[in-house]
Formats: C-alpha cells, structure tokens, sequence
C-alpha cells in the first residue's frame, strides 16, 4: 500500500497529492509516468509525474470521472492500491538556449519538471500558463519560483491575458530567439501550438498523456502516428516532436470510446460532467 503524506486542493477540480513511493521516486525522471489504483477494484489511472524527492512522488489530477473522483476522497494517512512506475520514456531534455513552456489546464503539472530541467542545465525559460478562468489556473506560484517570464492566459480574461495561449507563443517566437518549445495540455491546444512552433522554424515537443489508459502498450489505444508511423504513447512516448504527430487522426481516436464512458459513468453512480 502507497500511503498519502500530502494533499492539496488547488482549485475544486484538480488536487495535488505526495504518495510514499520509494522504488518509483529513486528512479523517476521529467517525462515519466505512473499508474495507480485506488484500490483493489479500481481501474487503471495514468498520471504523469510531477515532481519527487528520494523517497516520494508528487502527482496532480482531474477530479473527471468516476476513479479520479474516489481518488479525490482519500485524504492524508490513506493509502491507494497500486502505484507502479516510473513508466514511459523520460522526456529529452535538449541542449538548448533559451525554451518556451506552454501549458493548458493540468497541463501544468507535467510541464513543471521539464522546465525545471531545462533551467537546471543553464537555459533561458519562459513559460505561458493557460486556464479558462484564474480560479483553474493551478501551479503559478511555483513557476514564478524560477522562471525567467512567466505569462498567463485565461479564457475569460480574469487573469493574465484574455485569449488562448497560442497568441502570447506567437509573439515570443516573433520577437525573441527562443529556440525550442514544450506544450503540454488539451490535445487540440498541442496541436495549434505545435503548427505556431513549426510556423516560425522552431523545434517543439508535445506529451500525448492525454490518449493513454493501461500504460503498458497492450490495450492498443494510445496508437498515434508519429512521421507516418504508428507509436504507442505510453511505451514509446508519451513525449514526442511535436512536428511530426497526425493531431487530427490522435483526435478521432480520442473520442472512439466516449459513449462507453458515459454509460459507465452512469452505471457506477458517477452523475458529474
């Protein structure tokens, strides 16, 4: 059993938990994954890592469905089923100069230890945050900790700029020479913020933790194709260049199941959005 040592409400959708998981923090690296069960009836969650020390890891969810939100009643002294990783190939932290995070929603979280990796090996960090109002917005405090501009977008403009995130990357690819972007987030925000990247001649990664389920490659759904060939998300990925992902065929694959998720929401007795 894995027990809770820390939890944290960040807005009233999304929670910040530190799981006692020695075997996993020893090895973990910015990328990785995990997956866990509440317990022993549950089903299989993945969630990227975002953040550890030597002997835990700090993980950050979506209180969306049925799992998620008995995850979310858990309090400190608890403990989940499973927690197994770290999973995943760890991202590629390249040699560069100057980066620009882009982050929407949870997208946050796995974006953080990647941005602090790119500010360990001496790179100049930018990061835009995006949220559909400044209550969702989650992890600003911590960015502003280290980076070197912070940028934030809301939907509704109640915080930062009003609009998407795709308009504050626009411009700091016009005006700046940052040489690299990692987005992080909503599939269809990866998608225009990759095309903004490539646009402007700049390399960019993506993370596809948004299409993965089982973690181990044998449920077949994460398959994405990545300069024309098939890759599996969970095994191959979840980070991939962002310049050679089919977003559009990633899209349609995410919503083959999404009445069977519905009806199993309803039978389990899960009535939220």
């Amino acid at each position: 059993m894995y027990t809770i040592l820390k939890k944290e409400r960040l807005n009233d959708l999304v929670d910040f938990m530190r799981i006692d998981a020695p075997m996993v923090a020893r090895n973990a690296k910015p990328g990785h994954f995990i997956i866990l069960r509440v317990d022993a009836d549950g089903e299989r969650i993945p969630l990227t890592i975002a953040g550890h020390d030597a002997t835990s890891v700090d993980i950050i969810y979506q209180k969306m469905g049925y799992s998620t939100e008995r995850l979310g009643q858990k309090e400190v002294g608890d403990s989940v089923e499973d927690f197994v990783g770290p999973l995943g190939q760890a991202a590629h932290i390249r040699d560069k100069k100057s980066v620009i995070g882009v982050a929407g929603g949870v997208g946050a979280a796995p974006l953080l230890p990647q941005m602090k990796a790119y500010k360990e090996k001496g790179a100049y960090v930018r990061v835009i945050i995006g949220a559909k109002n400044k209550d969702l917005l989650i992890l600003k405090s911590q960015y502003e900790a280290f980076v070197d501009e912070l940028y934030i977008t809301t939907d509704d403009g109640s915080l930062g700029e009003k609009g998407m995130v795709t308009a504050p990357l626009e411009r700091l690819l016009k005006e700046t020479a940052a040489d690299h972007v990692v987005a992080i987030g909503p599939v269809m925000m990866m998608k225009f913020a990759a095309q903004t990247a490539k646009t402007y001649g700049r390399s960019v990664d993506v993370s596809l933790n948004p299409i993965m389920i089982d973690g181990t490659g044998m449920c077949g759904n994460c398959r994405v194709t990545v300069d024309g060939k098939t890759r599996f998300a969970c095994i191959d990925g979840p980070d991939f260049d962002g310049a050679d992902v089919d977003f559009d065929g990633l899209m349609k694959r995410q919503a083959y199941y999404s009445l069977e998720e519905h009806t199993c929401k309803i039978k389990l007795g899960y009535h939220g959005e």
